[in-house]
């Protein structure tokens, strides 16, 4: 079984029940089509062209029946349209500008943040809702293909090789091991952490099986070089069996606490990364892990692996470079320098060996005429 940290399953499952004839407050007409989007969306029917096939995930589900009605509700409430598939092309990049822009606030007078969420959410929505129509010989505009989904990367909190020290030094026990297995496996928290188990560990807590069932992208198997023995203590001061999973906590109060610490050692300041030390969560140490790693590891291959990555740019995407420097050095330089006057060394040692055997072959050569010659006289002086 796979936990689920935020219950996506239940919260979407019991929104469900609840609103299974009517969703209040968007219309009759938008209620019975968004019903209807879901349901295919849970079986994975209908899914737009290039999209990923297969069922969505509760947590997809969630976002997807969230976002339509607050996208239903506005389109209501600005264009007095009941029903979203009569939204015109000007009008939904109206909304959506707006919201970019500020002309459009929340309603506690406050900006919309990643408004790109909204638009993939909305197109998602719309393809399938060409291709239900084009299923019935009907073709419908696509009036996304000019809506803007360039994500902006979020600010998040770095914390430097020393800072991640000075927070775990600071922290209550559990906290201690907490902090430094996230720091040091760049595991993605809550999600992937909350299913580790004991029975994950190998070679005396010096390797972690993140199993497959329990990672968004792949299984993978990674050393432990930093927190080996804290967990490995841990466990037996616990007493926790193999089945019995490693951390059994609330994200909610573990990113409370992280932030409550991280305010109190480093204060109100905004980090290198753009987020503010009192924005820690755990999350965030999966970037710092990266940070650390990444000048370290050799391979960029190795690297991605370790963090379940399958696309390269989820490297500097997570790291941003931070804690990056040239690490050329004279020594560096001086191996090149040598290596390259050993080469030269070889090159004019082959010449002379080469030059050498050609000398001995000449020699050769003239010792045997000089015996042909002595045998020559020695059989004339014979003849005698």
């Amino acid at each position: 079984m796979k936990i689920d940290p935020y219950n996506n399953k239940e919260c979407y499952l019991k929104w469900k029940e609840q609103n299974e004839g009517l969703i209040p407050k968007i219309g009759k007409g938008n209620s019975d089509i968004l019903l209807r989007y879901l349901n295919d969306m849970e079986i994975g029917i209908n899914v737009g062209a290039g999209s990923k096939k297969g069922a969505r995930s509760y947590i997809r589900l969630k976002a997807l029946r969230e976002k339509n009605v607050f996208i239903m509700k506005k389109v209501f409430k600005l264009y007095k349209r009941d029903d979203i598939t009569k939204i015109t092309e000007e009008e939904v990049h109206a909304l959506f500008s707006g919201m970019e822009n500020g002309t459009i606030l929340r309603e506690d007078g406050r900006r919309y943040i990643a408004v790109v969420d909204y638009v993939k959410i909305f197109k998602a929505f719309w393809h399938w809702w060409i291709k239900i129509n084009r299923k019935n010989g009907v073709e419908i505009k696509d009036i996304t293909l000019d809506l803007n989904t360039k994500q902006e990367k979020p600010d998040w909190v770095y914390l430097t090789e020393e800072q991640v020290k000075r927070l775990y030094d600071s922290a209550k026990p559990y906290y201690k091991v907490l902090i430094m297995f996230l720091f040091d496996t760049g595991i993605r928290a809550p999600t992937e952490m909350m299913n580790i188990k004991v029975s994950d560990f190998y070679n005396d807590f010096k390797e972690l099986q993140i199993r497959e069932e329990v990672s968004k992208t792949f299984g993978r198997r990674i050393k432990l070089m930093l927190c080996s023995d804290l967990i490995k203590e841990y466990i037996k001061n616990n007493n926790l069996c193999l089945e019995d999973y490693l951390f059994k906590v609330k994200p909610q109060l573990v990113n409370l606490y992280l932030k409550r610490l991280a305010i109190k050692l480093f204060g109100d300041k905004v980090s290198p990364a753009g987020q503010k030390y009192s924005e820690l969560s755990m999350y965030d140490f999966r970037h710092c892990s990266c940070c650390y790693w990444l000048p370290r590891y050799k391979s960029e291959s190795a690297l991605k692996y370790r963090f379940g990555w399958k696309k390269s740019d989820k490297i500097h995407y997570y790291s941003e470079l931070l804690g990056m420097r040239d690490t050329i050095s004279e020594d560096d330089l001086l191996v090149d320098v040598t290596k390259t006057e050993i080469e030269q060394q070889l090159e004019k040692t082959r010449k002379e060996n080469e030059v050498l055997q050609e000398r001995m072959k000449n020699m050769e050569i003239k010792m045997g005429e000089i015996m042909e010659i002595t045998n020559q006289m020695e059989n004339a002086k014979g003849g005698v």
